[in-house]
């Protein structure tokens, strides 16, 4: 039996992972890898797990993503709180170039989203309090890490709340220059 329940979603190779826990009056256990039942979506290895923890609802993180040749895949999910997870497809070629996806992801849905190489992440918090977990495909490699505005109008991300917090950094990410024509990866 799998603890993984996978569904595409409309941008190609994002997908959505419903974790699947197993639960006795003790409480439960939650698988969040496998590398075995997940080789379809994640063929290589983990090399980086990271945790995030946001204190104010409305905070928006993101939208990040590395270049190649250290292009990154990505798995998060929400360990507590609520947030709206929002994948970008930067792919050059891709069908749905420029095109958005968001999902709810929360501590009682239990879902994660696995993020493509190719694809800007970013999230805003619904909730206070949220802790995000990421595992990587490749490690943090700031020469060669980018990011898009979240608030770029060229994508329209119609964010749910009212923006409470963006870090310097994020809110200095420009805006997709008309020429920009995607990321080979």
């Amino acid at each position: 039996m799998s603890r993984f329940q996978i569904q595409e979603l409309p941008l190609q190779r994002l997908q959505l992972v419903e974790l699947q826990p197993l639960g006795d009056a003790r409480g439960s256990l939650t698988r969040f890898f496998c590398a075995q039942e997940l080789r379809a979506i994640w063929p290589g290895a983990i090399v980086q797990i990271n945790q995030t923890h946001t204190t104010r609802r409305g905070t928006i993180r993101g939208m990040h993503f590395q270049k190649p040749p250290h292009a990154e895949r990505k798995l998060v999910t929400c360990l507590r709180g609520e947030v709206w997870d929002v994948a970008v497809d930067l792919r050059a070629g891709s069908p749905t170039f420029l095109q958005w996806h968001a999902e709810t992801l929360s501590e009682a849905n239990r879902r994660a989203m696995v993020i493509p190489e190719g694809f800007a992440h970013g999230f805003q918090t619904l909730s206070e309090d949220v802790e995000m977990l990421y595992f990587h495909s490749a490690a943090y490699a700031p020469e060669v890490e980018a990011g898009v505005s979240p608030t770029d109008p060229r994508l329209a991300i119609p964010w749910p709340l009212a923006v409470a917090s963006i870090s310097g950094r994020d809110q200095s990410h420009p805006p997709i220059d008309q020429n920009f024509r995607g990321m080979s990866v």
